[in-house]
């Protein structure tokens, strides 16, 4: 299967800094046939890793026999110029926090050519609609994927030089939404295969809202809300488990979180002909699938949670206030950007679906107190700070049925 775009290479993109945006630009650039390009706008990164270009990267791959193997590779570009990075691109990969995503999208517009892909590696809640949103008439003519988490484990050694590869999803799904102007013929889900390399296997989810409401951004809100809404004030004197910490409440809210999201699939594919909603499944049996080799006690979501090797030792955010003395961090990436670009997202796709959401609703009413911000007025998306959220509302997005018509293909075959 030939994957190369007119210029003889296929361009691949990756827009980031992290952890994730080392391993895909290096394991991008291993292939003869891909030129793997970097655009970072955060500070001076793309100036830094610049520097260290010449001399090459490390991927360091620990594989599951336990044994390690280190592949050295090398980026075509760094750069934090837009119009250098995004000029000729085929696959534009965004692996940046969500929070992050508007400000790539901006600034690769002018320069989107038709039949890219654009790629959320992953794309949390609402990401197609806010990369429409920003790319206008461009997106119609471009393809949009989200995946529903990264593909591996990684951990930066030294940045722009040396990264870790810890472990590789088993699979990973993915979910296309079309511009009805895009006129690609290099099947998306095979060549995105083909940019990442043998492992995860990447399993196509029908249509982008099952994506949404599989986010795992469900997660964190939950446990914030279940921990911290009865707290004292009072500092504490080591910082709490996060997962492994988990209580019956913190369960009880997780898995009623998950039932909506789940309940809203189902309501879904009732009223519009022609979806696959299957892939929306509750959040113990998600951890059952992906985590069935690292959990020891599988009777129950809580305790499936609190048995999960793969989070020994992970803790609550906190802030030191003095030596030895810790309160909750209600600014930290678990609420500030997992509630308006996570179970705000998806509040708004029950609503639209016409399904009662009181877990949501609870944890979303205390969330936003701790945030000071309002999206949610007693059961509706209402709120005065809506327009900093990922909400289908936001964009004016009022009845189901939009969300699967207009410009788009939803589930292109």
């Amino acid at each position: 299967m030939c994957f190369v775009g007119m210029s003889g290479k296929l361009v691949v993109v990756t827009c980031g800094g992290g952890n994730g945006a080392h391993c895909l630009a290096g394991l991008a650039a291993m292939r003869s046939d891909i030129e793997s390009r970097v655009l970072t706008l955060y500070k001076d990164e793309a100036e830094r890793w610049s520097a260290k270009l010449d001399s090459g990267m490390l991927i360091t791959v620990h594989n599951e026999d336990g044994s390690k193997k280190t592949i050295e590779t090398k980026p075509a570009l760094v750069t934090k110029d837009p119009q250098k990075a995004i000029t000729g691109a085929d696959y534009i990969f965004i692996v940046v926090p969500a929070f992050a995503h508007a400000q790539y999208f901006e600034a690769m517009s002018p320069y989107v050519g038709e039949n890219t892909v654009i790629v959320g590696l992953p794309g949390q809640a609402g990401f197609e609609f806010e990369c429409v949103h920003i790319l206008k008439s461009k997106a119609k003519t471009s393809a949009i994927v989200t995946f529903e988490s990264l593909p591996w484990a990684c951990r930066l050694i030294e940045f722009g030089k040396n990264i870790e590869i810890l472990g590789f999803k088993d699979t990973l799904g993915a979910s296309i939404l079309k511009g009805k102007q895009c006129n690609l013929t290099r099947p998306i889900i095979e060549t995105n295969q083909y940019i990442l390399g043998e492992k995860p296997k990447v399993r196509r989810v029908q249509n982008y809202i099952a994506i949404t409401l599989m986010a795992k951004s469900i997660v964190h809100p939950p446990i914030m809300y279940g921990k911290w809404s009865q707290w004292d004030g009072k500092p504490l004197k080591e910082k709490p488990l996060f997962y492994q910490g988990i209580d019956e409440r913190q369960a009880e809210l997780l898995s009623g979180v998950s039932d909506e999201c789940m309940a809203t699939a189902k309501a879904i594919e009732k009223k519009i002909e022609g979806l696959d909603m299957s892939d929306v499944i509750h959040v113990f049996d998600w951890y059952l699938n992906y985590y069935s080799d690292q959990i020891t006690d599988k009777s129950n979501l809580m305790m499936a949670m609190r048995t999960n090797k793969a989070y020994n030792g992970l803790v609550h955010p906190m802030k030191e206030v003095e030596p030895g003395k810790f309160v909750p961090d209600f600014t930290y990436r678990y609420m500030k950007e997992d509630v308006p670009e996570g179970i705000v997202p998806m509040k708004g796709i029950a609503e639209l679906a016409g399904v009662a959401t009181p877990y949501l609703d609870e944890v979303i009413t205390w969330c936003q107190k701790q945030l000071n911000k309002e999206f949610i007025v007693g059961t509706s998306l209402t709120g005065k700070d809506l327009e900093e959220t990922r909400a289908p509302q936001k964009y004016g997005i009022s009845t189901l049925q939009e969300l699967f018509s207009g410009d788009f293909e939803t589930t292109p075959i």
